[in-house]
């Protein structure tokens, strides 16, 4: 039975474009070639979405994906400013008043992008999924450096649920529509994410942590671990997320730049948030400079040995 999430394609194929270094992705079976980058994004993480489209320079996003009755649609996207959370632009969509709302929030940082794109709910379902992958070239750190291989990096997190937000961006209803009609926005999640990686022995760890439900302040959602997982050769990894080591989820990501100045991934998780019900389901996406870099995260300033 297929989810009732819109999720994106389970591969993608990332163009460096020039122009503010725009990325399209596709479901193509593409070689590699130049700085094209192929990144298998798992079907945990990725669904039924065809293709993403961005340019920031010129502030566009197009998503492509599947409807409800397996016909392709294209939409593009609107600039949501007022909806960026923490370095991650929003972008949104809805047709018409009793169209389906969607949310999309995405962020580029040194060759390294991920994307999550969530439908708030109508008639009690959901759509959503995430994409990630890299721009430009990607090597890894020298091993024979005093840190031996290992990096860290940190920045924000942000994520979307399958529960109603607080609707702030849906068009107006006509006075007297009944209640069982209307969409709505989807509910946003955020927080931090600390990453550990050692190029020396290809693993990759983390947490996300400060996390809260943007739309609810009684929530009180439990960090994510990020569990020990292999980094391959092209820089890709996938793993569990956990908490308390219980498994509640996945993850996967890509690292990019020279000496792999960023890292950018996603997260789906299930079943892990008090007060809500069991179904309650997440997906979310970070981009995050490694620490000492040109994107460096305030935390990662600490005293030195």
């Amino acid at each position: 039975m297929r989810r009732f999430w819109l999720g994106l394609a389970a591969a993608s194929v990332v163009s460096a474009c020039g122009g503010g270094n725009p990325f399209t992705t596709t479901t193509d079976d593409d070689t590699d070639t130049g700085t094209d980058t192929e990144s298998v994004i798992p079907d945990a993480l990725a669904n039924d979405l065809e293709s993403v489209s961005y340019d920031p320079s010129n502030q566009t996003l197009t998503v492509s994906g599947v409807s409800l009755d397996e016909t392709p649609f294209s939409a593009s996207y609107v600039r949501k400013t007022a909806l960026d959370r923490d370095g991650y632009e929003a972008y949104t969509v809805q047709d018409s008043s009793l169209d389906r709302h969607s949310t999309a929030y995405v962020r580029q940082i040194e060759g390294g992008y991920a994307v999550v794109v969530a439908t708030g709910g109508q008639f009690n379902y959901y759509f959503a999924g995430t994409n990630y992958g890299r721009t430009g070239s990607y090597s890894a750190p020298d091993t024979d450096q005093p840190s031996g291989g290992l990096v860290s990096y940190a920045g924000s997190y942000v994520g979307l649920l399958n529960t109603a937000g607080s609707g702030e961006d849906l068009l107006p209803v006509a006075a007297g529509t009944p209640s069982e009609l209307q969409p709505d926005q989807a509910a946003e999640i955020t927080g931090d994410v600390f990453i550990n990686a050692d190029f020396a022995d290809n693993t990759v760890n983390g947490l996300i942590y400060n996390r809260a439900v943007t739309d609810n302040g009684s929530a009180s959602p439990a960090n994510l671990e990020l569990a020990p997982t292999s980094i391959t050769e092209d820089g890709t990894f996938t793993g569990d997320v956990s908490i308390d080591k219980t498994n509640f989820g996945e993850y996967g990501g890509i690292f990019s730049g020279t000496d792999a100045a960023a890292v950018a991934g996603s997260v789906h998780a299930t079943g892990h948030i008090d007060g809500y019900s069991s179904d309650i389901e997440e997906y979310g996406v970070f981009v995050l400079g490694q620490c000492g870099g040109d994107s460096s995260d305030p935390v990662c300033d600490q005293p030195t040995p």
